[in-house]
């Protein structure tokens, strides 16, 4: 290859690539040959490995990078030569031009090797001595496949003293700036000014986006968006005990999103509100920041002579109007001059932050300083400096919005936050009221956890009673226990909208607060963000922090909140049936399996009924509530596969589903139209059906019966109407499993409707990449729907959320009976 071959492919001067100008080769005696490794973040990120012989550089392509375990072999393909002078050339090759992407140096500078490097090459092996700034010793190249248009050989690092356990893309974290270690773990950014050099506004403006890139790739360059989501906390009673994590101070004020964008800076609330005519101060800090755009997540704190955030502080200035002395803590960078950050890992991100707040210094801001090491003992720092605890988060995890197992919130004093869901009446001189109901969300209801009455100021007495009083309902909220001590003529209802923050010692039995005593208000907080109270679970959940879903980093807690979360949709077709499971122990990257036998280790909440079985009798299992589904859970089940029949009568289905499994090429299309007409056909014989995305490829469409018929009629009936349809559609349908017949069509499987066999349950997670999940739909959102695979976990925690009718309303109210066929 040579130099013709790099300016014939370019379009030398619309590209700021350097020209193809050829050195002469080096004397003897003169310096040694230079050599150049430059990340390519192209359609394929690359590395391309570059070393200087005969007056250009010998040029190659490395996919994956050059590593420094001995003896592992990386894939370099040649490429043409390159002249001397593209050892300097960093910066962005425009779209539309060969090789278009950003370009960076990874690593430079000299070279060595004993014999002529130029017959070395041509006879397909060189041998040869790095000694850069990050590559050292000795490589090995082998040519493996000399001809075609881009020969392949293998890079290899020779087992040396430089040697060891690290690649390209290990180096390029380990030599990005780190953040500076906190003295202690209340240590703020206001310090971040002696701990981070200062470099100059101007020349680190054309920087940072580079430096964005470097981070997140060039696919990440994404259109501002309007909105963020915001990621919220999980509470823990400890720290995680394991895994990288960093652990900030959990700051005690109003969280704040803030948008710059064209040289207009925006800040938001938690709760979308826009706040940006209310600090001007802030507006100008950020919108002196040298990038064009970025949207930033911190929180508004007004701090103590310690750098304590102080609440309470807080809200008197608010109400005064003297907001000048407020903070903006920031701990985290979304967004960069057109670069969305939030797939970047949560390290590189923070670090990124912090070396753009120091280009420019103003009081309004503070970076949110971090500290590593054991989570224990960053949390025993935080009590001794008199902060209310920590949060961790996990150091290579992206932006999710929701809350996530990736931040964790501890906190030594012991509140909680509780929605208000009514008041009992004063007595004796009290005025307003006698105390607040309290109430958390629980499986998509709100469920009583005690009152609070005492703590009020009389000024907070008479404005809480004037919110109140407008509040009022008729509707209960909750069911109050039967032992409540009070009248329950005596309360009040309100609708669920105010959220109050209260100290409390401990929780009594079904989990209600204790000697509560009432902190402030939260205005800053939408419902949905109030957290369910920490009681204990019936099965304790161990190693939550266990990865399960590892290209989503969801954990196994995050997959027990989940099935908590939507437990109200989720339990109406799960329990009191034999139930299948499939359980990952180890997540899905390793080896799943499918169980359907009872186990003792389940515990108590998972019940054995036993079943006669084609060579005798066994003992399967079902639940009876959520308590029983986190049971399962805690023995690593992710999906949950009911049967069509209850355990009363488990030789009685009272529900049908056709599976619609579509061979490979299926247009979305075609499938949503299959199940139409799936449903339109039972319509004909008076049978009405509900479906269901599977979370896989395809679609069910289940059809709930009155009980009578047996598993054999169940079948015989369903292989007769898939066999109809396919007698009527052949070229669209098979109603056999074989995967030869099935090439081209949709397998109509109606061998979900026999005896002992099961299909995935609504609201299951799917054991697959993606935590994607089983959804019903109303017919009418099946056409909005763009694959089987439309919803995810956080989606579905959304949608259980937001739900306010039943899209399966009416499913346990058929009773219709079963055709002849």
């Amino acid at each position: 290859m040579s130099l013709r071959d790099y300016a014939r492919k370019r379009r030398l001067g619309e590209t700021p690539e350097p020209g193809d100008a050829t050195r002469k080769p080096r004397a003897r005696g003169k310096p040694p040959p230079i050599f150049v490794v430059q990340l390519h973040h192209a359609r394929a990120r690359h590395y391309d490995f570059r070393l200087e012989a005969d007056g250009v550089l010998k040029s190659w392509a490395v996919p994956k990078g050059p590593s420094l375990r001995p003896g592992e072999k990386r894939l370099a393909i040649e490429v043409e030569d390159h002249p001397l002078a593209y050892a300097g050339f960093q910066g962005d090759i425009p779209e539309g031009h060969y090789g278009a992407g950003h370009v960076d140096i990874f690593d430079r500078g000299t070279w060595s090797t004993s014999d002529d490097p130029l017959a070395q090459i041509a006879a397909g092996k060189l041998d040869f001595e790095l000694d850069g700034e990050k590559l050292k010793g000795s490589f090995h190249m082998v040519r493996t496949r000399p001809s075609g248009r881009q020969p392949q050989w293998l890079l290899i690092k020779r087992n040396d003293r430089y040697a060891r356990d690290a690649d390209a893309d290990a180096l390029l974290i380990e030599s990005a700036p780190k953040a500076p270690r906190a003295a202690k773990a209340g240590q703020v950014a206001s310090e971040r000014n002696k701990a981070v050099p200062r470099r100059p506004a101007a020349a680190a403006r054309g920087g940072w986006k580079a430096r964005a890139v470097q981070i997140a790739g060039r696919a990440a360059a994404k259109p501002m968006p309007e909105e963020v989501e915001l990621q919220l906390t999980t509470l823990r009673e400890t720290p995680p005990a394991t895994g990288d994590w960093l652990h900030e101070v959990k700051w005690d004020g109003y969280r704040m999103l803030a948008y710059k964008q064209r040289g207009k800076v925006r800040l938001q609330s938690r709760k979308g509100l826009d706040w940006t005519g209310d600090f001007p101060e802030l507006v100008a800090a950020l919108g002196s920041l040298p990038v064009d755009s970025l949207i930033v997540d911190g929180e508004l704190v007004a701090l103590d002579r310690d750098g304590r955030s102080d609440f309470a502080a807080l809200q008197r200035q608010l109400e005064a109007g003297s907001v000048a002395s407020l903070r903006l803590v920031v701990f985290d960078l979304l967004y960069l001059d057109g670069i969305d950050l939030r797939d970047a890992p949560q390290r590189a991100r923070r670090d990124l932050l912090r070396d753009i707040l120091a280009t420019t210094p103003a009081p309004e801001l503070a970076f949110s300083g971090h500290v590593e090491g054991p989570g224990a003992k960053v949390f025993e720092a935080s009590v001794e400096a008199g902060l209310e605890g920590i949060v961790s988060k996990r150091a290579d995890a992206p932006y999710r919005g929701g809350r996530s197992q990736n931040w964790i919130k501890v906190k030594h004093a012991d509140s909680d936050e509780f929605v208000v869901v009514g008041y009992t009446l004063p007595r004796g001189s009290r005025h307003g009221f006698g105390s607040l109901l309290l109430a958390t969300r629980e499986a998509g209801r709100w469920r009583y956890a005690g009152r609070v009455g005492s703590g009020f100021s009389d000024d907070m007495l008479r404005t809480l009673s004037k919110r109140l009083e407008t509040l009022r309902t008729d509707q209960t909220a909750v069911e109050l226990p039967e032992h409540v001590p009070f009248s329950v003529r005596s309360v009040r209802w309100v609708k669920p909208i105010i959220v109050v923050e209260v100290h409390l010692r401990g929780r009594g039995k079904e989990g209600l607060v204790r000697q509560a005593s009432f902190l402030r208000l939260r205005d800053d907080k939408p419902l949905q963000d109030v957290e369910p109270a920490m009681a204990k679970p019936a099965a304790k959940l161990t190693s939550p922090d266990r990865v399960v879903f590892p290209d989503d980093s969801i954990s196994k807690g995050e997959v027990a909140a989940y099935y908590q979360g939507v437990a109200r949709w989720l339990l109406p077709e799960l329990i009191k049936r034999p139930l299948s499971l499939v359980r990952c122990p180890a997540g899905i990257a390793v080896t799943c399996f499918f169980q359907k036998h009872h186990n003792a280790s389940f515990g108590p909440k998972v019940f054995a009924i036993e079943l006669r079985e084609s060579d005798g009798r066994g003992e399967y299992l079902y639940v009876k509530d959520i308590d029983g589904v986190l049971a399962l859970v805690q023995m690593n089940t992710l999906e949950f596969h009911p049967w069509g029949a209850r355990v009363d009568a488990p030789d009685k289905p009272d529900r049908l589903v056709f599976d619609l499994d579509p061979a490979e090429g299926i247009a979305w299309t075609d499938i949503k139209a299959a199940a139409r007409e799936v449903h339109d056909r039972l319509v004909q014989v008076k049978l009405r059906s509900w479906v269901r995305l599977s979370g896989g490829k395809g679609l069910h469409v289940v059809v709930p019966i009155r009980r009578g018929p047996d598993w054999a009629q169940a079948k015989a009936f369903c292989e007769a109407f898939a066999e109809t349809m396919v007698a009527q559609a052949p070229l669209h349908y098979v109603a056999t499993a074989s995967k030869v017949a099935r090439k081209g069509r949709i397998f109509i499987d109606w061998l979900r409707n026999t005896r002992g066999a099961t299909s995935v349950c609504s609201w299951s997670l799917r054991a697959r990449p993606g935590a994607t999940v089983a959804m019903p739909l109303s017919w009418d959102e099946l056409g909005r729907t763009r694959s089987a695979a439309t919803y995810d976990l956080k989606k579905a925690l959304r949608r259980a959320r937001t739900l306010t009718d039943d899209p399966w309303q009416g499913f346990s109210q058929v009773r219709q009976a079963l055709p002849k066929f």
